[in-house]
């Protein structure tokens, strides 16, 4: 834990409870939350954010980069297609179609705001082609820095928009409501769970507050994404689909560390394999595409080695020694662990990496909650299906993000304009994990991970609902929500599709090719009865 700036004095807070109404309460300082309040401009908007800008977003730590058909040869139709043939059979086609077609002036959009992209010589974008792409359609910076640049650009281009206040290092607790109205969000200094809750009511509330990976004790997700939006939504009774299906990236760097470094898709683009630890080419016969087949069956394959052994990505002819230029995260991160890309294969394992469920909304953003919006990893639009077509994630953020801006103003009538400070800090800490959270982490890896069974699924819902009722904090009893509506869809869909993979059901169900939807109080109506959970075997 790095040391951070002191908690603001209670005081210092007085200037944010003015009687007054928010405009758009956007909650999430990464790329979809950026992204809207952007576009939203010159619009008031307030942006709560649990770490500064950008450092505690998934986005920034996006290595692959940013898919769009903008090449010779592509079409949006053929992306879509991609698109949908990944998801396994439950892409919502016209949502998928929208998205594609949309891809082109998003990534305008960020070049206009600064972000770098990789141009060839002739001044043309730079691509490359990833898992389960037909075509070379991947924008990225300077090989695996696409995250980091987006960031970096839209973090800029806030700090340099009057109309957009940021309050940083505030964790947005619940969602308040009027009757059937989201009318505001209530939040606390970060890591303060004794300091009195900040309410800011608002005309609009989007929700752009990440996804659900560092609920799992392996992940490559950043501290801040826990599901908190998530279980504010399902607490103010929205509708969540797709729960079940969460990515796991088949090469996290298995070097020990929480969030694990990521090995991006992109090296086994550029020539790398899989292969165990005798040498052996784990995808061999797995799949006809190989090391580039859709990425739940390689997470599986690989999972399935390093339980026997081990697995490890060997970039050493397909890269060589131009690794370090090409793909400096990565290497820096290998060398930061006495491994040396170029010569040597690297280890891996699968990790918890984006959260295909969510909110559930309609083609503009809209939850079905009045007032609520949701976009990026939180919402489930139907774009991914049951298994997100690589370097999607960032191009669904900027689109639905885009989508949503354009619905509120055309829809929600503005607020007065009032005098309010355009940046606040209360920057504390994340605390260690304590038992409650470890424990809950260990299960969701052990029981709602790459492999799961009915048996296990079912004692992990009954120990997350034993830590949500006993929760002492906000932070907790939000995980353990999440924790729990995951687990329960996942109890729920009794077949394997896309990333759900059910070792008591192994194969898809025809039937059941179709969407999922929950509510927190279906959830709970369904929990079998109080029972001592044992802990699910590793």
């Amino acid at each position: 834990m790095t040391d951070a700036p002191d908690l603001v004095d209670p005081d210092d807070l007085a200037p944010l409870s003015w009687r007054g109404v928010d405009d758009v309460v956007i909650v999430g300082g990464g790329l979809a939350g950026l992204f809207c309040a952007l576009k939203l401009a010159p619009r008031p908007v307030t942006v709560i954010a649990a770490a500064p800008l950008g450092a505690g977003a998934s986005s920034a730590w996006a290595q692959g980069g940013i898919a769009a058909a903008v090449g010779l040869g592509d079409s949006a139709e053929a992306h879509a297609a991609d698109t949908i043939a990944a998801g396994a059979g439950i892409v919502d086609d016209a949502v998928a179609a929208l998205m594609t077609r949309e891809a082109p002036a998003r990534i305008a959009d960020l070049l206009a705001y600064g972000v770098p992209f990789d141009r060839d010589l002739e001044g043309k974008l730079l691509l490359s082609r990833e898992a389960a792409h037909s075509q070379r359609r991947i924008v990225r910076v300077n090989g695996d820095l696409a995250g980091k640049a987006i960031m970096a650009a839209l973090v800029t281009a806030v700090r340099n928009t009057p109309s957009i206040r940021v309050l940083e290092g505030f964790v947005a607790e619940d969602l308040v409501m009027e009757g059937r109205f989201v009318t505001g969000v209530s939040a606390r200094p970060l890591g303060d769970h004794a300091a009195k809750p900040l309410h800011l009511s608002a005309r609009a509330v989007v929700l752009a507050s990440g996804g659900v990976g560092h609920l799992y004790a392996v992940t490559t997700n950043p501290v801040e994404a826990r599901g908190g939006g998530l279980a504010m939504a399902a607490r103010a009774g929205a509708l969540l689909a797709d729960l079940e299906f969460v990515q796991f990236h088949p090469t996290a760097i298995a070097i020990g560390r929480d969030p694990a470094p990521l090995a991006t898709e992109a090296l086994r683009g550029e020539g790398a394999i899989l292969i165990d630890r005798a040498g052996r080419r784990i995808m061999e016969g797995v799949h006809p595409d190989l090391d580039l087949a859709p990425r739940d069956i390689v997470a599986r394959a690989v999972y399935e080695a390093a339980r026997s052994g081990g697995a490890f990505l060997d970039a050493r002819e397909g890269v060589g020694s131009a690794f370090a230029g090409r793909f400096p995260t990565v290497y820096e991160a290998c060398r930061s662990a006495g491994l040396d890309p170029a010569s040597e294969p690297i280890p891996v394992a699968p990790a918890a990496h984006y959260h295909m469920g969510g909110v559930f909304v309609d083609a503009n953003g809209r939850a079905s909650v009045d007032g609520l919006w949701a976009c990026g990893e939180a919402a489930s639009t139907g774009a991914h299906g049951a298994n997100r077509l690589a370097s999607n994630s960032l191009l669904e953020a900027v689109v639905f993000a885009s989508r949503i801006a354009e619905d509120i103003l055309g829809v929600v009538p503005s607020a007065p304009v009032s005098s309010r400070p355009p940046t606040t800090r209360a920057l504390g800490c994340v605390k260690a994990d304590d038992a409650a959270v470890a424990t809950l982490r260990r299960w969701m890896t052990d029981a709602v991970g790459v492999v799961r069974d009915g048996g296990r699924l079912a004692a992990a819902i009954t120990a997350f609902d034993d830590i949500r009722r006993k929760a002492e904090s906000a932070d907790l009893r939000n995980m353990a929500t999440s924790a729990l509506l995951v687990a329960v869809a996942a109890e729920r869909r009794k077949e394997s599709r896309g990333a759900h993979f059910r070792s008591d059901h192994d194969a898809p169900v025809e039937a059941l090719a179709r969407r999922s939807t929950l509510t927190l109080a279906d959830a709970l109506a369904g929990l079998p009865p109080a029972a001592e959970p044992r802990m699910a075997a590793s």
